[in-house]
């Protein structure tokens, strides 16, 4: 398992001086939202970033992930919209176009794989149609990501078409293939699930290629510091380890950018003395 930051988490600083912070901390993964202010996938300068970007990885050390979850990116007026479940097929287009370009940078960078969740449904369409929407997008994504070896990590997310395990595997009756699995955020199973983190954790094993973590308080949807909610982390963390997993586990605290080196450094002692 390698501990990792969320640049979302970090955004008062220039992204090679966070990545140098977190390295420096100890973290030896990286999530990288990809934003106006870091890989910025609709600016000329993306080509030398991800020279930029892939230099500084390998002279870390460091693996990433890439995280397509940036509030304001796609539309300057409405976070995190327009999303794979927006109503109308020109809005779907721009999620879907946005989602591919992170999957080219996946690949630049030889990234674990791409985050992604559903959206939040904001018409009167029935579920139906939601998620086939969801699962069309999702398969125009897959098939650019598959040739490409690049993994797809889909993240259940509160508030979302696709919030709970059920809901997901709901979409994977829809739409499946090579490399379409998992992020699990510790958080939203603690919040939003009937089962156990543990539970969760195992039942998913074989699709769980990305972990967020972060305290939170049962049916509130909070990212929280470690120890101001109620999630027991000693059973999470041995689950992991029984399980062999041998990816990231990524801490996502996207509202702390104003403390972060505190921050940042707070959560990599408390996880790593429990690993």
């Amino acid at each position: 398992m390698r501990l990792g930051y969320n640049t979302n988490g970090t955004t008062g600083h220039r992204w090679d001086q966070a990545i140098e912070l977190m390295a420096e901390i100890g973290y030896r993964s990286v999530a990288i939202t990809v934003d106006h202010n870091c890989l910025d996938p609709f600016s000329d300068t993306l080509p030398g970033e991800l020279k930029r970007m892939q230099r500084l990885l390998d002279r870390l050390g460091m693996t990433s992930v890439i995280e397509t979850g940036a509030r304001f990116l796609l539309d300057p007026r409405q976070k995190h919209e327009p999303t794979l479940v927006s109503a109308s097929p020109e809005a779907r287009a721009v999620r879907i176009d946005f989602l591919k370009h992170c999957v080219m940078i996946a690949k630049e960078l030889n990234s674990d794989a791409v985050s992604f969740w559903s959206g939040t449904v904001r018409d009167d369409a029935p579920a139906s149609e939601c998620y086939e929407r969801l699962a069309d997008g999702c398969q125009e994504v897959l098939d650019a990501a598959v040739p490409l070896g690049v993994p797809l990590a889909f993240e259940p997310e509160p508030g979302m078409l696709v919030q709970t395990f059920d809901d997901y595997r709901h979409l994977l009756s829809l739409v499946d293939g090579p490399g379409f699995g998992l992020t699990i955020d510790i958080g939203h199973v603690h919040c939003v699930e009937t089962i156990s983190i543990s539970q969760g954790l195992t039942e998913w094993r074989d699709r769980l290629f990305n972990i967020h973590i972060e305290d939170m308080h049962k049916g509130i949807h909070d990212h929280l510091r470690f120890g101001e909610g109620t999630i027991d982390f000693p059973p999470v963390i041995n689950t992991l380890k029984t399980l062999d997993y041998t990816g990231s586990i990524n801490v996502e605290l996207s509202r702390h950018s104003h403390m972060a080196p505190e921050v940042m450094r707070e959560s990599f002692e408390f996880l790593s003395c429990l690993m």
